[in-house]
């Protein structure tokens, strides 16, 4: 099973389109965005994965109505726990506590966000930070591609 990973989109619909593209081409099962869709409009792109989506709320999702309505049951505040693939996936915007989550070894990975950079590690916990997809922070926008068989995180430059 493959996870497609995200964060920090902030209002990018071009960089939206091309990471669903990159997912839908890469047959992952879920995608997972780890917070800053930032406005409702961002959907429309969204809508066109061809698999499951969960989402968190970031700290820069000013419409948490608007979001929540056009996404309904696939977005929640963050942390969220999500169960794929009989892995329990910790889902998170800010990475406050990472350290201590990670050692606490009650999850399979923790996926965030909030840096817009990429952090990928394993100590002993999965971390995976995919960057930013939006890319206004860096100029870089990044998604990540988690083949949870393998145990391999590839991260895709959009």
């Amino acid at each position: 099973m493959k996870i497609g990973i995200l964060s920090d989109s902030h209002d990018n619909l071009p960089a939206l389109v091309k990471a669903v593209s990159v997912f839908n081409d890469a047959g992952v099962s879920h995608v997972l965005h780890a917070g800053d869709l930032v406005a409702p409009f961002t959907a429309k792109p969204l809508k066109k994965l061809n698999m499951g989506f969960t989402a968190v709320f970031g700290n820069n999702d000013g419409e948490i109505l608007g979001l929540y309505h056009v996404f309904k049951d696939q977005i929640f505040r963050a942390p969220h726990v999500v169960h794929l693939n009989h892995k329990k996936i910790l889902l998170l915007h800010e990475g406050d506590n990472l350290e201590a989550l990670a050692i606490s070894g009650k999850f399979d990975a923790i996926i965030y966000g909030h840096t817009h950079e990429v952090d990928i590690r394993k100590d002993p916990t999965l971390v995976i930070n995919p960057g930013e997809c939006g890319g206004w922070l860096s100029g870089r926008r990044t998604v990540a591609i988690w083949d949870m068989e393998k145990g391999q995180v590839n991260t895709v430059v959009l």
